[in-house]
């Protein structure tokens, strides 16, 4: 699972920006202005229905990693969490 969302920084990072681009969801800002240290992406190949594959994307370190429990979940309430 990727540990952006429960970061202050989810809403402003630019690598989280990258990694909803790469899972085709709505982002939570058009336009982030706020750069990581070092963040980590994980990236794994993963089996679909049909014996098609997938891509999964989570960023699993960042430098900038700054705890805020529940961060992503209060900016979309009533939404799951993405896994």
């Amino acid at each position: 699972m990727c540990i952006c969302v429960d970061c202050r920084w989810v809403d402003r990072c630019q690598a989280y920006h990258a990694v909803e681009r790469q899972h085709g969801v709505p982002h939570l800002n058009p336009a982030p202005d706020w750069e990581p240290q070092q963040p980590k992406i994980h990236i794994s190949v993963i089996d679909l229905p049909g014996g098609q594959a997938g891509i999964e994307w989570d960023v699993r370190s960042c430098a900038s990693f700054d705890p805020d429990p529940g961060h992503w979940q209060r900016l979309r309430p009533g939404v799951e969490v993405p896994r």
